[in-house]
């Protein structure tokens, strides 16, 4: 078995296997923080009613059969504290089948979590994360050489990743064929950060010219992952900093964090040492167990074996775009923005102690986390923590018909619901119920210089009409809701 042992990829074993605990902490934290408001017993969409249906019945998860709030901390705060371990890496230190046993538990733990999700679980990062998940628990720990049909299994993940994303926006929206899209993803991505605007008020030679790097790194840079040291070492430090423009520039949740985790599986030790010296060359052992050998041979052929699906899929005239093949998430189909909205529309959610919502009431906004609302206010930096509300109300100004969540958070608020507030960066109320509330829609756009140095504010808006009409009571809501 000399063969399987990648004795250079020590390093990049400690990498994948501390970077993908690291997301695995940060994604259980999320839970921890935000799933009981969003999904929980009283949440908008409850996971209870969920799962009375046939199709959550038959998804692997452990609420399968009960699913309480507290349950749920349980599980994803064992998730956290696994992953905290092994992002330390002290699991690693024991023998292979210790860190093997414990990236299944975090994967099992968290595909439970997704499984039940729906609509704020409903992102191609999700499956991403699980599938990271389950293939690096292979690579084994301290006391063997990482298997080198797992390392190429990354690899592959990768390429379907970035080469899958290029795909989709070339086969998708003109304006990436034309070289203009940058001209608008900027301000018009999910949650801009506070580098989008610098970024967006570029002048549109570069914008062009970042289309034109994006194409080289996701259509052609993929294919050099396979090949000879110190090309693929190359090809991966290309994908590293196209994903690190893309950290500075936006909120993505861990998307952008975790490819350049997984890219560092075509980095050998040798070309790693040449760039630091301090990382060793050579790692601390070549042995691997044959019981080892064993196990990573059969992972590895259920992925390959699993590719069919996503491979034909990356040829295919009517490509996917994060699709999973199966209900475990592994071996997934990837892309993103196959096509660039050219506008901004935010919803803006107040609320009023008025009696009566006439036109002498006074309207108080709800402030986001992360989503814009008030002009006057830079975009925070969040990713790669996910603010899943937030992105979901990207989707709702977007025109999306799944409404129901939201439904229920305009009844949250009419109740002054404690969790669903804490999702929130204002609460105008101060926790206490307001008599009405209403959605109105807005289009924005970043402030240029001049506007930005005159009038102070970050972001021009003017009104585009009311999403939801006022409404004081659930059942009124249900009767008002209307664009």
């Amino acid at each position: 078995m000399d063969w399987l042992a990648a004795s250079d990829y020590w390093f990049a074993r400690e990498v994948l296997q501390r970077g993908t605990a690291a997301i695995y902490l940060i994604a259980f934290v999320s839970a921890v923080n935000q799933f009981p408001a969003l999904l929980g017993e009283r949440g908008l969409l409850p996971a209870p009613e969920f799962l009375k249906l046939n199709y959550a019945r038959r998804q692997p998860t452990l609420f399968r059969w009960r699913y309480s709030d507290r349950l749920l901390l349980t599980v994803a705060w064992s998730g956290a504290a696994i992953s905290a371990l092994l992002v330390v890496g002290i699991p690693q230190l024991a023998p292979g089948w210790v860190p093997l046993i414990l990236f299944l538990v975090i994967w099992l733990a968290y595909l439970s979590i997704v499984n039940i999700g729906q609509t704020f679980y409903a992102f191609g990062w999700e499956s991403l994360l699980l599938e990271a998940g389950f293939t690096v628990a292979f690579l084994g720990g301290s006391q063997e050489a990482p298997p080198i049909t797992v390392i190429f299994l990354v690899r592959w993940l990768v390429f379907r990743l970035e080469f899958g994303a290029g795909m989709i926006k070339m086969r998708g929206d003109r304006s990436w064929r034309d070289l203009t899209a940058l001209f608008y993803h900027h301000q018009t991505q999910p949650m801009p950060n506070p580098v989008s605007r610098y970024a967006h008020l570029l002048p549109r030679w570069f914008h062009r010219a970042e289309v034109l790097a994006n194409h080289f790194a996701q259509l052609i840079v993929p294919f050099f992952l396979f090949a000879p040291q110190p090309i693929a070492s190359v090809a991966a430090a290309i994908v590293i900093l196209t994903q690190v423009w893309l950290v500075l520039t936006g909120n993505f949740a861990w998307l952008n964090v975790i490819t350049i985790v997984l890219a560092f599986s075509a980095v050998s030790n040798t070309v790693a040492h040449v760039v630091v010296p301090l990382i060793p060359s050579t790692g601390p052992t070549d042995a691997m167990p044959p019981w080892f050998a064993f196990v990573a041979l059969v992972a590895s052929a259920l992925l390959i074996a699993l590719s069919w699906w996503p491979a034909a899929n990356l040829f295919s005239r009517h490509q996917l775009m994060n699709a999973s093949f199966n209900r475990w998430h592994l071996v997934n189909a990837y892309g993103a923005f196959g096509s660039v909205t050219k506008e901004r529309y935010e919803v803006v959610v107040e609320g009023t102690s008025a009696e009566q919502p006439t036109g002498d009431a006074a309207w108080q906004p709800y402030e986001f986390k992360g989503k814009p609302g008030d002009p006057r206010r830079i975009p925070r930096q969040f990713a790669p923590y996910h603010l899943r509300l937030d992105w979901l109300m990207w989707f709702l100004a977007l025109g999306s018909r799944d409404t129901r969540w939201f439904l229920m958070f305009l009844t949250r608020l009419l109740e002054a619901d404690r969790r669903t507030l804490k999702l929130l960066r204002v609460d105008p109320f101060g926790g206490t119920p307001p008599t009405w509330v209403r959605a109105r829609l807005y289009l924005y756009r970043f402030a240029t210089r001049r506007e930005r140095r005159d009038e102070g504010v970050w972001w021009m808006r003017e009104e585009a009409g009311m999403l939801v009409p006022p409404i004081s009571r659930p059942t009124q809501a249900r009767r008002g809701y209307g664009r």
